[in-house]
């Protein structure tokens, strides 16, 4: 296994399985042409070259730095079909001392986008970095996948590694992996050296100790060791620790010492937010009206917005076009080859209830009601769009007089779309929602 092999192996724990696969696992490392200071590898095609280039060389680098204490200049090339393919190298042996912190270089405060939904985490997060050990240890983060509680994580560790603070930044399964190692190997006291004389220990994905009783014991210890000598420790779950099933009480209880805070998925204004803080991190340029599309079309998992804008931007290059809304909807199609067939009115009522907080029975009642009438055309013009109900069946079920009272609502619908921005974006977030497996 080559050096360049081998940081792809890491940065395998630090990406989704789908995003390795389908990107990272088809580089090929040029051992011949690559230096100590520079590293080269070859993608198939200069789609997955630019995907890459733009989102994780910087994080390859930093791989290279950790592990030989060089940091390369990563170049991302298509191979030409006459050079021969490279020479696997020997194996280069693994130092563990590099890999106590692998923190993602564009994990930051500055790159964060807080709102409504993360405000109370991104807040806890701040605090801890300003007075470590001392205030909210441990601090428990949760939330579903792509929320940000890595990233707010590693921010911590960012600003702690900068004032001199050793960072351990780890994965529960890579905890789990190490101390196997170590048990095989009768090692333990290196295990222990590692995980327990550093000043910061970050872990990602708590829930996985569950029913895993030895290292639960040894996690108990190393965490009790930090504690007590108020080192920070930061830990996220996709759950709160009560609702973690197989976990052991007296860990439990711990995790909720210090704080536990919670990231809910990320309202429309802080997707946009995102977006646009996206766009001028990576120098992509897009108007308002992809930005929006873009943050309608995606649900709640923010890691999705690098991989849509490099797509994107790739495209763009290759296809030598602007990036426009037309551009953009047929680049992005595939985000929304969900089952229109499944669409039915009972998950639009439903999805409409839940996204204006309005009961399903007052949609369809004669109320008068500002809020209900928005509702309620809400859920007739999406019923319109997304199944094949017709307008005097939709009068029907919606207890109107006739088809010209619904021909009427879409007619005020249309005037809406093409006048107020905001009820555009409101009702293409909604179509998109009905139409993704998340809404149900």
């Amino acid at each position: 296994m080559s050096i360049g092999e081998s940081i792809l192996i890491m940065l395998q724990d630090e990406i989704t399985e789908i995003e390795y696969n389908r990107y990272i696992k088809q580089l090929v490392f040029c051992t011949e042409s690559s230096r100590s200071n520079y590293a080269l590898f070859h993608a198939p095609n200069l789609l997955i070259a630019n995907w890459i280039k733009n989102r994780y060389a910087d994080k390859i680098a930093h791989l290279f730095e950790l592990k030989n204490g060089i940091k390369p200049t990563v170049s991302i090339e298509v191979k030409n079909k006459n050079q021969s393919s490279p020479k696997p190298a020997a194996i280069v042996p693994s130092n563990e001392t590099v890999q106590h912190s692998m923190l993602n270089p564009s994990y930051t405060f500055e790159n964060f986008v807080a709102g409504s939904s993360n405000q109370f985490a991104y807040a806890a997060a701040k605090s801890v970095s300003e007075k470590p050990g001392k205030v909210y240890n441990p601090l428990f983060l949760y939330g579903g996948v792509g929320l940000g509680k890595t990233h707010l994580m590693q921010s911590v560790g960012h600003v702690l590694q900068l004032q001199g603070k050793s960072i351990i930044y780890t994965s529960v399964e890579q905890f789990l992996n190490d101390f196997t190692r170590h048990m095989r190997n009768h090692t333990m006291d290196r295990f222990k050296d590692k995980y327990r004389k550093c000043d910061v220990l970050l872990i990602d994905d708590v829930q996985f100790l569950s029913n895993k009783i030895q290292t639960q014991e040894e996690f108990f210890h190393t965490f009790e060791t930090l504690r007590n000598e108020n080192k920070q420790i930061i830990l996220t779950a996709d759950k709160h620790p009560k609702q973690i099933a197989g976990l052991e009480e007296r860990l439990r209880s711990r995790f909720e010492w210090g704080l536990v805070a919670d990231i809910q998925p990320p309202e429309l204004e802080t997707k946009i937010a995102i977006i646009k803080k996206k766009c001028d991190i990576n120098r992509i340029l897009l108007s308002n009206d992809v930005i929006n599309y873009v943050a309608t079309i995606i649900d709640s998992n923010t890691r999705e917005i690098e991989g849509i804008l490099s797509k994107l931007h790739a495209y763009a290059q290759l296809m030598h076009q602007d990036i426009t809304i037309e551009f953009a909807k047929n680049v992005l199609k595939e985000q929304l080859q969900e089952k229109r067939d499944n669409v039915t009115i009972d998950l639009i009522m439903s999805t409409v209830s839940k996204e204006l907080n309005v009961k399903p029975s007052e949609i369809r009642s004669k109320s008068r009601t500002r809020n209900i009438v928005y509702a309620r055309r809400v859920a007739i013009y999406l019923a319109r769009e997304h199944t094949p109900m017709s307008m005097p069946q939709l009068a029907q079920y919606f207890g109107m007089k006739d088809h010209t009272a619904v021909s009427h609502t879409m007619k005020k619908i249309q005037e809406l779309l093409k006048n107020d921005e905001n009820y555009k974006v409101k009702i293409e977030e909604l179509s998109n929602k009905i139409m993704t497996p998340s809404s149900t």
